[in-house]
């Protein structure tokens, strides 16, 4: 059972992987959005009003296309002094306890992303400035989520079963 979810978390993988790339486009592409704006409005004295709209468009799904990719290279924030402390069962009742919270964060987010998704693509809604359908931008916000929920739940029931690991002394012996 183990190695079927082992093998499922590195499929999703590579989709966790593909997302972050998506990620650094989109900030390739502010970047040099931002650049000729600021180059329009200080050099050539005619500043772009679509600017500053894009950046904004476009901050919202790179924010959220990063979070599996976050989890994949353990790059979460955490305090691990008093952890590290206790007994293995306990710093894996600790995981277990974290990743049922990532996960029921991921579930929440991922189903609210999907309705406006769907709502935005009904409504027919598009930005102020640039006119660009707003559902494109919760679809990938969705999509980055569910993504992160399925890697949320597949790095949850690794933990659940693998075995809590042997804590060393100083010489290297249990």
């Amino acid at each position: 059972m183990l190695r079927l979810i082992d093998r499922a978390t590195k499929t999703v993988e590579w989709l966790v992987v593909g997302l972050a790339a998506l990620g650094a486009l989109i900030i390739v592409v502010q970047m040099l959005w931002i650049t000729y704006g600021v180059f329009m409005r200080y050099a050539i004295g005619r500043p772009d009003r679509m600017v500053t709209e894009a950046t904004a468009l476009l901050l919202f799904p790179v924010a959220l296309v990063g979070l599996a990719y976050a989890m994949r290279e353990d790059s979460y924030p955490r305090v691990t002094l008093l952890t590290d402390m206790l007994n293995p069962g306990l710093q894996k009742l600790i995981l277990l306890f974290n990743g049922t919270i990532m996960l029921l964060i991921g579930v929440f987010f991922s189903i609210t992303t999907i309705n406006a998704t769907i709502r935005a693509f009904n409504s027919g809604s598009s930005s102020e400035i640039l006119n660009w359908p707003r559902y494109l931008f919760w679809g990938v916000a969705a999509a980055a989520l569910t993504v992160f929920t399925l890697y949320a739940s597949l790095r949850l029931l690794q933990i659940a079963l693998r075995p809590p690991p042997q804590k060393e002394t100083r010489d290297g012996m249990v």
